[in-house]
């Protein structure tokens, strides 16, 4: 029991240490196994172990073994970094090649014994041979080679077998028991190797001796040691047996050839010597494995990019810059061609070698982007044309392509300035003079005919594109994403450095080429527009314009569907001016235009030119626009869009009716067939957009005041009275949130309809005719809002009778009516409030309304004023959801 006890702490160490502690044998394991079950428990639960970690067989546990990845572990971390140092940015430097292939945690490195034994094998004492008899006999042996060399068989003489190869050993074994024991063959194999200690020394990472088998390499030997340090060699690993040097490994030949070839195996007494690293030089840049080289004594140039993998495809060896040491405290730099066949450098110890990359710019190449099907860089060759690289309008361009506007970016000096060139589609593929010859490095900018997002929308509706074209689109677009910035960066632009008025100016198209699209949100513009693609071009342009080169920009204003600024193109006409701007509009007037020029002199001055537009159109050559013109499209003269007014209620015929300019109410009201037996003349509502437009301004400047009073007064310390109730402010602001304008304007209808007065009706107008009221509203601070009946015999008085009489707030002072037809009087007709103030009589329709006494709101002045408003056009509101 006592052994027993031990083998479980020999357990629990097992499974409680990292993977490469020591670890229980198989039998150990099925020993434990054959326990009874409460044993195992009982012992297990004492000493903590998993019994789980227990149920792999003998065969997992032995693989376990013999895995190597358990068997050599990383090296220790180094030391803890410091918060400050951890939060650095992190310079990623070269390190030496190869290295870190053996580095790893010196231990007891054993080779799998489940390999495969070569026939060369050299037998010595310590080898274990396995030997089964079959035929007459059945019988199976382990038996090792003792010290004096000899291999002892059962029932068999000894025989001498140190220094034989394993393929002799495996041939006289066999000989001698089919001699000796007649009827009787066998079978040799190989069991547990002899292990052996061998010497690691010099630059290890551990050096010392070590405990390997009879199988073990030199390269076994560095993993045992735990590699090699940065200081030790890689490409002269010597062996040393009996004081001479045997093998001397080259580890970079087995690195980048695969080259085993030296890495003999050992014998007992070796000694494994890593000398001092050699010449080492730095490769960066783009060869495809840079890193810090060891170089022999006679090793050239070429070989150092040989192990260096060769240069990458965008590499320009042409210009490498090598660093060097000068024996004194400055650097020296070196330029060298490293694409030609022989190189004119002798590589030095702690040269640092840079090689550079070639130009992104393309070459022999020209680029097409924006609202095409395909867009990306095609081959240039001499002699190519726009309609080379768009041969069709269906298929090369997307649906929402402009045809009558297009540009072509070219570079026209070394310095990079660029001038553009105008063309249409439409004329480039009937090959007239819109179809230019291209030039290398050209850029052709398709525009899309549309600059809102939501017409773009609608284009792709109406057309019912399929899924996949529509997906086909989305891909363009995101590809256009990208290719904006490299368009930039073509033009000379970087949109990180803009100066803070140009960011401001060119905000939009930085954060669709930055791909912030979360920021996108409120950008209704399409990835196509004019006003994202040519944003760059124009600063691009400005920016290249000085003293000797005006700016190339011109300004389209006027009846064209995108008025703005445009680049001045090659032989600008009014007719390309008008193609950059989307055409004209339907009200464009064709017989005059203007164009204001600036002209240069010793006093600048501003002249402004007639243009007949048609003819400047039609014959183009007749007149050039210059740098900073401004082509104005005037309106026909009393040109004027579709106009109308909307009838509700009871007329004979409502609808919408188109009017003419000057039409007045009288004229719709007789074209829809007049008003129905039930209308309530009185009680008409009238509404005009021009006028909603001011009372939404004034509502919210009375919300604004009325807010800022009521703080004002909150804090004053005047503020003592119990009365003034927070809920009653509250309720009285939320209510004026609430309000809707509508632009009431408050007329005579029958007066209208009689022709005494005129009523000039404009776009957008709206008449609410109700049906008659036989009703009289209460509202505001009685104590029932209610509605009654109406009578002749009825005042004012009696109509709040009937409601409950005034509440205690009631300003019985202010108490007004407000008529059918929406205007006010103050019963007294004494108010400055009062409208029609003559009409002091109640009729069916009107409402009586009781505000709150103000004196409870500690003299707030805006609060009766606010009052009225929220019950008027509540009323109106009413009246009109009613019809």
């Amino acid at each position: 029991m006592r052994y027993l006890k031990l083998f479980l702490c020999l357990l629990v160490v097992s499974f409680s240490q990292p993977s490469y502690a020591m670890t229980p044998s198989p039998q150990q394991i099925e020993q434990f196994k054959k326990l009874p079950k409460s044993q195992q428990k009982a012992l297990a639960k004492q000493y903590g172990i998993d019994l789980k970690q227990l149920d792999k067989s003998s065969k997992e546990v032995e693989e376990a073994l013999q895995d190597e990845s358990l068997l050599v572990q990383p090296r220790s971390e180094e030391e803890e970094k410091t918060e400050e140092e951890k939060f650095k940015p992190q310079m990623e430097e070269l390190k030496p090649f190869g290295y870190e292939l053996f580095a790893g945690e010196p231990m007891s490195f054993m080779p799998s014994e489940n390999a495969a034994i070569p026939d060369s094998y050299i037998v010595g004492p310590g080898d274990e041979f396995q030997i089964n008899f079959y035929g007459k006999e059945s019988d199976s042996f382990e038996v090792e080679v003792d010290r004096e060399g000899r291999l002892t068989i059962p029932k068999l003489s000894p025989v001498n077998v140190a220094g034989l190869q394993f393929s002799e050993v495996k041939n006289l074994v066999k000989a001698k028991i089919e001699q000796e024991i007649i009827g009787v063959q066998a079978f040799v194999s190989m069991g547990r190797l002899r292990s052996m200690r061998i010497l690691v020394l010099g630059e290890a990472y551990k050096p010392g001796a070590y405990s390997v088998t009879s199988l073990a390499s030199v390269t076994h030997a560095l993993f045992v040691s735990g590699g090699i340090t940065e200081i030790g060699s890689l490409r002269n690993i010597q062996v040393k047996r009996r004081g001479k040097v045997v093998a001397a490994l080259d580890l970079y030949d087995l690195l980048t050839k695969g080259d085993s070839s030296n890495d003999i195996v050992l014998q007992s007494g070796d000694v494994v010597f890593i000398p001092s690293v050699g010449k080492q030089v730095t490769v960066s840049g783009l060869v495809k494995r840079p890193a810090i080289f060891e170089l022999k004594q006679n090793e050239t140039a070429k070989d150092l990019i040989r192990l260096a993998g060769g240069f990458k495809a965008e590499a320009f060896p042409q210009k490498t810059v090598i660093e060097r040491y000068a024996g004194n405290s400055f650097k020296t730099v070196l330029t060298k061609d490293f694409s030609n066949t022989e190189i004119n450098y002798q590589p030095h110890d702690g040269d640092v070698i840079k090689v550079q990359g070639s130009s992104e710019q393309l070459e022999n190449a020209v680029t097409i982007m924006g609202a095409v099907s395909h867009p990306g860089n095609y081959q240039w060759t001499q002699g190519n044309r726009v309609s080379d690289l768009i041969t069709s309008l269906k298929s090369d361009v997307l649906p929402i392509a402009d045809f009558d506007y297009s540009l072509i970016v070219r570079e026209k000096n070394i310095r990079g300035d660029i001038e553009l060139l105008q063309f249409s589609l439409v004329d480039a593929l009937e090959n007239n003079q819109s179809n230019f010859e291209l030039n290398p490095r050209d850029i052709i900018i398709v525009f899309s005919r549309f600059e809102e997002k939501a017409e773009e929308k609608r284009l792709l509706t109406e057309l019912a594109l399929s899924e996949k074209e529509i997906a086909h689109q989305a891909k363009v677009e995101q590809w256009q994403k990208f290719e904006n910035r490299k368009f930039l960066e073509f033009i000379g632009e970087e949109t990180e450095e803009l100066e803070e008025e140009e960011a401001t100016q060119l905000d939009n198209l930085t954060k669709l080429l930055t791909g912030q699209t979360e920021e996108l949100e409120d950008d209704e513009y399409s990835v196509f527009s004019r006003k994202k693609l040519l944003a760059p071009v124009v600063l691009k342009l400005q920016k290249q314009a000085s003293a000797f080169e005006d700016t190339a920009l011109i300004a389209v204003n006027g009846r064209v569907r995108y008025p703005g600024v445009y680049p001045l193109v090659s032989n600008a006409s009014v007719k390309l001016a008008v193609n950059a701007a989307g055409g004209l509009l339907e009200s464009a007037y064709m017989q005059n235009a203007e164009v204001t020029r600036v002209v240069k002199g010793e006093n600048t001055s501003v002249e402004h030119i007639a243009v007949n537009l048609s003819e400047a159109i039609e014959k183009p050559e007749r007149f050039t626009l210059q740098s900073k013109d401004s082509l104005n499209i005037f309106p026909t003269p009393n040109w004027s869009e579709e106009r109308t007014v909307s009838l509700y209620g009871e007329v004979r015929f409502p609808g919408t009716y188109s009017i003419k300019r000057g039409e007045t109410l009288e004229n719709v009201l007789q074209r829809a067939g007049g008003l129905t037996d039930f209308a309530a003349e009185n009680g008409a509502i009238f509404t005009r957009e021009s006028i909603r437009t001011k009372e939404r301004a004034q509502l919210q400047k009375l919300s604004d005041d009325l807010r800022r009073e009521i703080a004002s007064k909150s804090f004053s310390n005047s503020v003592t009275d119990a009365s003034l109730s927070y809920d009653d402010t509250d309720k009285l602001l939320k209510d004026l949130a609430k309000v809707q304008a509508l632009g009431r304007l408050v007329i005579d209808l029958p007066k209208v309809q009689s022709g005494t007065v005129a009523l000039e009706l404009e776009n957008g107008d709206a008449l609410y005719i109700p049906a008659k009221q036989s009703t009289v509203s209460v509202i505001g601070e009685v104590n029932v809002s209610t509605s009654h009946l109406y009578s002749d015999n009825l005042s004012v008085d009696d109509y709040l009778e009937y409601s409950g009489g005034l509440k205690q707030r009631a300003d019985d002072d202010r108490i007004y009516v407000i008529k059918a037809n929406g205007s006010v009087y103050i019963p007294s007709g004494s108010s400055w409030f009062a409208v029609n103030n003559n009409k002091n009589k109640l009729e069916p329709g009107d409402t009586i309304v009781v505000p709150l006494d103000a004196e409870y709101m500690n003299q707030l002045t805006l609060w009766s004023t606010a009052s009225q408003i929220v019950y008027q056009l509540g009323l109106a509101a009413a009246a009109i959801s009613a019809l």
